[in-house]
C-alpha cells in the first residue's frame, strides 16, 4: 500500500503522509515515494506542493524512523541519508513548498517543516527537535534551517528540552506564517498556493534559489568544519548515542 498521498490539480502538488500505523515516521520507503512526487510535480511544472498529513491527528509525523538510524558508531545524519535527501528536494524545490500542520512535528519532521518556505497550522499543532531525547548529534545543516528562522535563544531552548512549541507560541516566535481554525485550515492553505499559482513562477523560481542560497551563506574554514564533524563523531561513538537508540527501541526512558 503507498504510504502517501499524492496528486496534483490547478498547478498545486499536494504530498500527504498517510501511514499512521507508524505516525507518519520519515521512513526510507515513504520519503522514497515524496521524492518520486517532487520529480512529477517539477516536471509538470507545480507552481506550489503542500505537504501534509492524510488525516487530522495527534501526530503530524513522528520524524526520523529511529528503527532506520546506526545503533552506534556511525554517522546518523549523514549526507545521503533519505531525510537529508527529501529536506534538499523540498529547499531545492523550484516552487514554494507549503506546510499545512495539524498535530505535532517530531524531530526530523520539525527539520522538515523549517526546510518549507510557507508554513500554516491550527490549534493542535506543535513542533519539537528531539536529538537530545536520544543522544543524536544533529547535523550542521539542519542547524542552519532553524537558525534561518528562529533567533539562537528560541533555537537552543528547542534543543535542549526537545519539548514541543505550541501553536500559539509558534506563530508568535515565526514558525507559523498564519494559525487557522482547523476547520479552515486546508482552505486557507489552497487558497494561498492558488495565489502563489497566479504569479510568475519564473520570478519566484529564481527568488526562492536565491534566497535559500543567501540562507546557506556563511562561509567555514576547512578546520572549523573539521572540529565540528569531530564534535559529532565524539557524539555517535559515545555512550549517550548507544543507549538513547537502545531505550527508544526497548521504550523505556534514557539514562544519560
Amino acid at each position: 500500500m503507498p504510504l502517501i498521498q499524492a496528486g496534483m490539480a490547478d498547478r498545486i502538488g499536494s504530498i500527504a503522509f498517510d501511514h499512521y500505523a507508524k505516525r507518519n515516521a520519515l521512513s526510507a520507503a515513504l520519503i522514497e515515494e515524496c521524492l518520486a512526487a517532487f520529480v512529477r510535480f517539477e516536471a509538470a511544472g507545480a507552481r506550489a506542493v503542500i505537504l501534509r498529513s492524510a488525516t487530522p491527528q495527534k501526530v503530524w509525523s513522528a520524524g526520523h524512523s529511529v528503527d532506520e538510524l546506526p545503533k552506534a558508531n556511525q554517522d546518523p545524519l549523514h549526507y545521503d541519508d533519505p531525510l537529508e535527501q527529501l529536506l534538499r528536494a523540498v529547499r531545492g524545490f523550484p516552487a514554494p513548498v507549503i506546510a499545512m500542520v495539524q498535530g505535532v512535528a517530531w524531530g526530523g519532521a520539525c527539520d522538515l517543516v523549517m526546510a518549507c518556505d510557507i508554513v500554516f497550522g491550527d490549534e493542535s499543532c506543535g513542533f519539537a527537535i528531539t536529538p537530545a531525547k536520544i543522544g543524536l548529534p544533529y547535523n550542521a545543516q539542519g542547524i542552519v534551517h532553524f537558525l534561518g528562522r528562529l533567533p539562537l535563544n528560541v533555537v537552543t531552548e528547542m534543543f535542549c528540552t526537545a519539548e514541543p512549541v505550541l501553536a500559539e507560541r509558534a506563530l508568535r516566535l515565526g514558525i507559523l506564517n498564519e494559525l487557522f481554525p482547523a476547520a479552515e485550515l486546508e482552505a486557507r492553505t489552497m487558497a494561498t498556493a492558488r495565489v502563489i499559482a497566479t504569479r510568475s513562477s519564473e520570478a519566484i523560481a529564481s527568488f526562492k534559489a536565491i534566497a535559500v542560497a543567501l540562507a546557506d551563506a556563511a562561509p567555514l574554514s576547512a578546520g572549523t568544519f573539521e572540529r565540528l564533524h569531530g564534535l559529532r563523531r565524539k557524539v555517535y561513538f559515545g555512550r549517550d548515542y548507544t543507549e538513547g537508540i537502545a531505550a527508544f527501541l526497548e521504550k523505556r526512558p534514557a539514562r544519560f
